[in-house]
């Protein structure tokens, strides 16, 4: 008996010793393959954030905005910013570069609130320490929400953005960002566009090709329909948050905070419970700017002449270049008025 159980252990030893062999060989080549991929990605940059062991320092190919901002928040050919989601998505750069002499970019990302676009700001001053000359940033009803948690209503890759290099690391391991090694080998080749540098994205021809300008859409303007559930308490968490960003600003950067426009069938009734709850969040942002010094505060999201005609607005709260350009030159106006007196 005693041999018999020696040799069947034996027996299982050895038919034990290929499959460690074997999983040890696995898990070595899958060490390898990650840290090889990782390498490529580093060196490759897909996103430009001049992180790896090269800053190409070329742009990237056409992409959305929550990944190409990357590289045009550090692009040192701009010193100013316009940052937000849609309801600023329609300011040029261009003409808000001719109108203050700087030279701006878009930092728009549709569907954002003010989590991931004081992550923005950050990555845009970061990268233009001592360069960035303005901000505009702007305060729509996201930044009115009662939720400290600041819930995200669309995904957003913080970890692109976020200072901390290991952060980064891990989220460069992902499939999607895998998959753009081709793209980004093809493009630093010569290969394909490059995504527009200053950021500005014209939605018009999306909501023409939406049918935005026939009845049905512009009967449904008229309905009232209040664009903001401001919360009632009185407590604005991103209100605090910004706070805190504002502190930790350069002190001789120009910021201005707006209130992107609003059709007046968006706002809600004059004296209602909705008016006083929105009116005390606009008065929070109101009181940060007049806090601190180069600040200002417009307030475009009111009852005046522009936000009663329909023919400025696609939405409720989407405008169109004809109200963009008059908004574009009052932040031109507050912008000069405090870059001239440095």
């Amino acid at each position: 008996m005693p041999t018999t159980s020696s040799s069947t252990s034996s027996s299982e030893a050895g038919d034990a010793a290929p499959w460690r062999r074997f999983a040890a060989t696995f898990v070595g080549a899958a060490v390898l393959t990650v840290g090889i991929v990782l390498g490529a990605v580093v060196v490759l940059d897909p996103y430009d954030t001049g992180r790896g062991s090269v800053d190409w320092g070329v742009g990237v190919s056409p992409q959305g905005p929550r990944t190409a901002n990357a590289s045009r928040g550090r692009d040192p050919s701009f010193n100013a910013a316009v940052i937000g989601n849609s309801h600023v998505q329609l300011l040029s750069p261009e003409r808000l570069s001719a109108g203050t002499g700087l030279s701006f970019v878009s930092l728009i990302v549709p569907g954002t609130g003010a989590r991931e676009q004081v992550a923005m700001l950050d990555w845009f001053v970061r990268h233009h320490e001592g360069t960035a000359r303005a901000v505009v940033l702007g305060i729509d009803e996201f930044w009115c929400e009662g939720d400290p948690a600041l819930p995200l209503r669309h995904p957003f890759p913080f970890w692109l953005y976020d200072a901390d290099v290991l952060s980064h690391l891990k989220g460069l391991l992902r499939f999607d960002v895998v998959e753009r090694l081709g793209e980004r080998v093809a493009f630093l080749a010569g290969y394909g566009e490059r995504a527009r540098p200053d950021g500005y994205w014209d939605y018009a021809p999306e909501y023409l090709g939406m049918g935005y300008d026939g009845p049905d859409k512009v009967k449904d303007l008229s309905v009232p329909r209040p664009t903001m559930q401001a919360d009632p308490t009185g407590r604005f968490p991103a209100a605090v948050l910004l706070r805190e960003v504002l502190a930790g600003l350069p002190p001789d950067l120009v910021v201005v905070l707006i209130s992107p426009p609003v059709f007046i069938a968006g706002l809600p009734a004059a004296g209602s419970e909705e008016a006083a709850n929105e009116g005390r969040c606009m008065a929070a942002f109101a009181a940060l700017a007049a806090g601190r010094p180069r600040t200002a505060w417009l307030d475009w999201r009111s009852d005046r002449p522009e936000n009663r005609d329909p023919a400025n607005f696609f939405d409720k709260t989407h405008y169109r270049a004809s109200l963009a350009h008059e908004v574009e030159r009052a932040v031109a106006q507050e912008v000069s008025k405090m870059t001239a007196a440095e």
